[in-house]
Formats: structure tokens, sequence, C-alpha cells
């Protein structure tokens, strides 16, 4: 993986080749930064000799100096700045460029009008409270992206409306002109029909309409650009929010100044374009999905902000093809998609105006110039000072090696009971698929054909066209269960190599780690010699998935001891199926389809009922694999009907799903902060 500084210098290259005036300024800034150490910072003992004291960030050992200056070039190069509410005129603190200065000072009429036909994306009924950015596009249209609206939204074979939301009751989206840094104030605007939201092969926009009410007017328009200079200075403004997928996370501060989810402008440069995307290198981070890309020259949008990737280049559709569709949409014409929108495959989103008049906006630098620098460790260590990320729901690490083992021959599974469908005292049986059968993977073993691969107090379905397990399935004794160190990866030799992912997608970032479906140390109980043979049989791939390394952790690696501490104390015995859900839009990256969320139902005795109960949940990793930015957070996790599992999954629970709480097949009981919020019984 490219190091920390490397891509700073690699960034701030890039713009000083773009832009000779500017990049003198950065030259002249490197050569003029002297910082000394911060307070707090820690110069790490037996460091290699080197230009200046070293320290650790992100989980990297750089040079200090280094770091600092970069750093404050790339500030100086990309600045991010607030957008304050006040005085028509703009307003710097700090300036660290006097260039941007002078070209935002040019353009500052052009922005301010800009800037107050931006807005902040919010829902009622969502898990989240809000989603991205969305801008005037006409006199009550805002344009968003689809990825932005698709998540309150969706087409019912007639026209779009809105989703069904958390509690049952329709999902209702608003638009925020304000939410200002150090300002409580709001102007919020009711999105109140959804006009059109693209499918999957166009471009990556939607249109909604806004309703204007007594107490605010909307704002002016933002025109639309009818071409664009490859080179042409540009501003994006929208509502960064914090990235967690972007592993420099304190990078990610020092350039936004540790502020997000508020209104921001970022300036930049245009750097290339095609039929489907303008490319530019303004900063920008999750939550810009829907931002403008507005001309500093003319004021008029460029493109609609849609994908980026931190410190490399960003992705707008481009003006033109927002105003082809808006045009479209509002005469009632359709045409064909044009080519689908991509981005480049990775290298390591007229109605009567009131009288009151919004007040103008200002723009101010709020990045300091001081750079402080925290040694941290920004992923847990295994016991043996190895740092790795944990993705198997243990108390280590998942391995990203590329080392994989295959030990033995089939012969050797012949003893492997897997899992035991009366293990809790009530019969809990494997589920059984209702869809899809033809892809469920067979295999020979002593001329007998089986699809249920066997280990110890666990068992796995594998899927034929993915090599991924449908389901693995456990059974957990928590009163005997056994801690034990973690063995190496291995394959299955019951089935055949190609029919696994040996590691093709598996490695160190920005590759994926293996993550367990099963949790290593829950099939490890009984006997030595048992627990010991289910340690290993846990590290087999077959048992594994590709997760983003930040995945597995959280609510979502506490339910099965959760499950246990609510189980039948004299036994506090549990049963557990884990899986992906498998579909066709989901992403492929270094040649395999990535699952972008997985389910889990755990089945057991209640200690207070006594009774057996079952509830189920789910959990994405949509948001580190996709590349349109978002509002990004930690992985949510929600309890959700056993039903809407077994309807996605083409699986079958049995008795199961009539034990749940849950009834509601698209029911959710809003998203878990505390396994304490999970409904075990009904009420």
């Amino acid at each position: 993986m490219e190091d920390l500084i490397g891509r700073l210098k690699a960034a701030n290259a890039r713009i000083e080749r773009r832009d000779s005036v500017l990049g003198e300024e950065m030259l002249e800034r490197r050569a003029a930064t002297d910082v000394a150490p911060e307070p707090g910072s820690r110069v790490l003992e037996g460091a290699e000799p080197g230009p200046g004291p070293t320290l650790e960030v992100d989980g990297q050992t750089v040079d200090r100096i280094q770091f600092a200056q970069e750093t404050i070039v790339l500030r100086t190069g990309r600045p991010v700045l607030a957008v304050v509410d006040d005085e028509a005129q703009l307003v710097f603190s700090d300036p660290e460029s006097s260039v941007w200065e002078s070209r935002l000072r040019d353009a500052s009429p052009r922005l301010v009008r800009a800037a107050r036909a931006v807005g902040r994306i919010e829902v009622e009924g969502h898990s989240l409270a809000w989603l991205g950015t969305g801008w005037l596009v006409g006199p009550d249209v805002v344009v968003t992206n689809r990825h932005v609206a698709a998540e309150f939204g969706r087409h019912d074979g007639t026209t779009f409306v809105f989703k069904q939301g958390i509690g049952g009751s329709r999902m209702q989206a608003s638009i925020d002109f304000l939410e200002e840094i150090g300002s409580t104030s709001e102007r919020t605007f009711r999105l109140n029909r959804i006009l059109h939201i693209e499918d999957a092969n166009g471009p990556d926009l939607a249109f909604v309409r806004v309703t204007p009410t007594s107490a605010h007017s909307l704002a002016t328009p933002i025109g639309l650009s009818t071409h664009s200079d490859d080179d042409g200075m540009v501003a994006v403004i929208g509502y960064p929010a914090r990235d967690s997928r972007i592993p420099d996370q304190q990078l990610m501060a020092e350039i936004f100044g540790n502020v997000y989810d508020k209104k921001r402008l970022a300036p930049g440069q245009l750097i290339g374009s095609d039929s489907t995307s303008v490319r530019h290198d303004c900063s920008t981070l999750g939550g810009n999905s829907g931002s403008v890309v507005l001309s500093l020259t003319t004021g008029e949008a460029v493109g609609l902000h849609f994908a980026g990737r931190f410190l490399r280049s960003n992705f707008a559709v481009p003006s033109t093809i927002v105003a082809e569709r808006l045009d479209e949409v509002l005469n009632g014409r359709s045409r064909p998609a044009p080519a689908h929108q991509t981005v480049p495959d990775r290298p390591t989103p007229a109605l009567q105006q009131a009288s009151v008049t919004p007040p103008a906006a200002t723009f101010s630098f709020v990045v300091p110039l001081r750079v402080t620098v925290e040694a941290g460790t920004p992923y847990p260590d295994d016991g043996n000072g190895h740092r790795g990320r944990a993705t198997d729901g243990s108390s280590t690490a998942a391995d990203t090696s590329d080392e994989v083992f295959t030990e033995g021959v089939p012969a050797d599974y012949r003893d492997r009971l897997g899992y035991e469908e009366t293990f809790l005292g009530a019969t809990v049986p494997l589920p059984s698929v209702t869809s899809r059968g033809d892809d469920v993977l067979t295999f020979t073993v002593d001329g007998k054909t089986d699809d249920v691969l066997r280990y110890e107090h666990f068992a796995v379905m594998m899927s034929r066209s993915r090599r991924l397990c449908l389901f693995s399935a456990v059974n957990i004794d928590g009163l005997h269960s056994i801690s034990m160190p973690r063995v190496g990866w291995r394959t299955d030799p019951r089935v055949p190599i190609g029919a696994q992912i040996h590691k093709e997608c598996y490695g160190a970032e920005p590759k994926f780690s293996r993550g367990h479906m099963t949790r290593r140390e829950d099939p490890v109980w009984g006997p030595l010699e048992s627990a010991s043979t289910a340690n290993a049989d846990s590290m087999h791939v077959t048992n594994a998935v590709p997760q983003m390394q930040p995945f597995n952790g959280g609510i979502w690696l506490e339910l099965e001891n959760y499950a246990l501490q609510n189980a039948r104390k004299d036994d506090m015995r549990i049963s557990v199926f884990t899986g992906p859900f498998l579909t066709s839009e989901d992403p492929i990256r270094f040649g395999v389809k990535i699952p972008t969320e997985f389910w889990k139902v755990i089945a057991f005795i209640h200690d207070e009922t006594g009774q057996l109960c079952a509830t189920g949940y789910t959990m994405s990793q949509q948001d580190f694999l996709r590349e349109e930015e978002f509002v990004f957070g930690k992985h949510k996790t929600a309890q959700r009907s056993i039903a809407s599992i077994e309807q996605r999954t083409g699986l079958s629970f049995g008795p199961l799903a009539a034990l749940d709480p849950i009834e509601d097949v698209e029911g959710v009981v809003s998203e878990l902060t505390d396994v304490r919020q999970i409904r075990f019984i009904g009420r």
C-alpha cells in the first residue's frame, strides 16, 4: 500500500502541475514551513534515523516534519471553507492561500447566490437523520443523486413513492438550506413529490419537488452550464460527513478541520471529462453526494457530484446530462438510458415566491494552520504485537495473508457431525433452500453426493456460482467454551479448489479480509480434542466471505454473547445461522462479486419463558464498498423479521419465523445502538 507521505506528495504534485500559479505558492509554503514538536506527539523509540523525528499517524510511522509540511501544502492547494450566514462578502481568517483568496473574492457574488440554493437532504423514518446534498435546479425542483433518493424513494410500477419507514409509516424527506457551522438556524422545506429516480444503468441523479412556505422563499435556482473546460476552476458546495472508509482518519480531520455535516465550500479544478462524467479534484467526503460543482467563472453548475476517492479524484454527472434529464422529466418525455456511469476500478450519489428574502452567505477558512498529531492504534492488537483488523468476531484480527493451506483428504472429515438439529432440546433444522436450488454446490465423498459441508459443531452450504457460503450454521455451548489461539487458513479438500475463493480478493488494503460467518470461537467448546478440531475447522475458506476491515464489530459482534446471557442458565446453548445476501447487483472487486449485506438468525431456549425463541438481524458493508459518496458512519445493525430474511435469501428457517417477535415481513425494529434494545420475545 502506498505510504501516507507518498499519497500526500502525489496529491500535491498533481495540483502543482495543473495550476502553475497556485503551484508556486504551494512550493513557497512548503519551503517556509518549519513545524516544532507538538505537545503530546510521540517520537517512536528505536525509529530509523531520517530527516526528522517520526510519529504514528493512522497506523503508519511517518516523518513528522514531512507530514506537517505536506498537510499544510495540501490545505493551501485544496482548502475547505465554511459557509456562514452573514454579510454578502468573503471573510478570510488565517488564509492559507492568497491565490484562492483572490479567485474566490472575484467569484464572490456567484458563490453567494449558489450557496443559498444548496441544502442538506434530511429524512424521517430512516435510521439516518440525513442522507446527502441537493440543490435547486428549477424554481421548485431539487436535484440530488440516485443513490441518495433511493434511500427514501422507489418506483411502485406506476410512479415514484416514498418508502415505508421505521415504525411502518411512510418516510418523509426535506431539505435544509442552512445547517451551517456555529448556527442552530434552519431553512427547511418539505420534499413533497419524487419526480424521478434514474435507474441503475443511467446517470446517478434524481429530481424531487420542493414545497415553498409562507415563512421563507426559495432561492434562485442554479443555472446549468452547456459546456465545461477540462481545466476550469470550480468549487463544490455541499455537506461533507466523516467518512469511516478512509484509512487516513487523522489526515481527513486535518483537512476538514474535524468539522462535518455542515455546509462547506471546497475550491479546485476540473481535470477531465467523458460522455458520462466530469472529473474534479476538490476536497470532498461522504455527504457530498448530490453537491453542486460550480464554475467560478460563470456561476453555473458544470456537474452533479456523485463519487470521490480521497486524495485522488472525484466524479460528477455533467450538467448537460442533468439539463437533458430535467427537461424530459418536466415534459413527460423518456429516452433510452445512456452508457452506464462508471468510476475506474480502484488502484491498490414555477411556484410563487414569498416576499421574505433569505440572508446572504459568506465563506471563511476554518482549517487551522497548527498541525497536531496524536499517536494511536487504529486496529486491535492480537496479543503478539501484531496489529490486525477484527473481522471474525473474535478478539484477534482476521488474517489478510495470502497463505492458505490444504491439509488432509476428504476421508479425514468422516467423523464431523456438523450442525446438530436437536442441540437445544427442541428441533431447529438447517435452513432449506426454497429458490435458486440449482446454485447450491454439491460434492461427492465415498460415492455419496451431499450439499452440506459438516465440520465440528457447525456446517456450511455453498453457492456454486459465487464460491461463497450460502449460510453457516453453528451450535454454541457457552458453559463449555474454550479459548484457543488462531491457526492458519485452509481450503476444504471435499470440494474442488476452483469452487472456493482462495486468494483473489484477499490481502492487504485495498483488498479484503477473510471474514468468518460462524465466528472462530463459537464452535470451540467441549473436550480439548473436539475444541481443537473445531478451532481449526472454523478457519476453512468455505466459512469466510470478503469483508472490509472495519466491518465486524460493535452490536453485530455482541449478538451471540447477548443471546447466551438470555439463554437457559443451566446450559447456555444457542444455535446461530449466518450468511450473506447474494444479489446480482453486488459490486465486483478484484474479479469477485462482493456481498454488501449480511444476515443472522439466532435461536435458543429463553431463560425467562423456558420456550424456544428466534430473532433475525442484518448488517451492511455497502457504505464501505460503494464508489458513491454518502453519509458514512459505523455499520448499522438492525433487528429484522426472519420472514424478511427468508424472502431475500430464498431460504426457509422452518418453525423459527413463527416464533419471531417481529411479524411484519418489511418490519424493522429501529437501528440497534445497544443490545438491550433487542426483542427476544413478543410483547
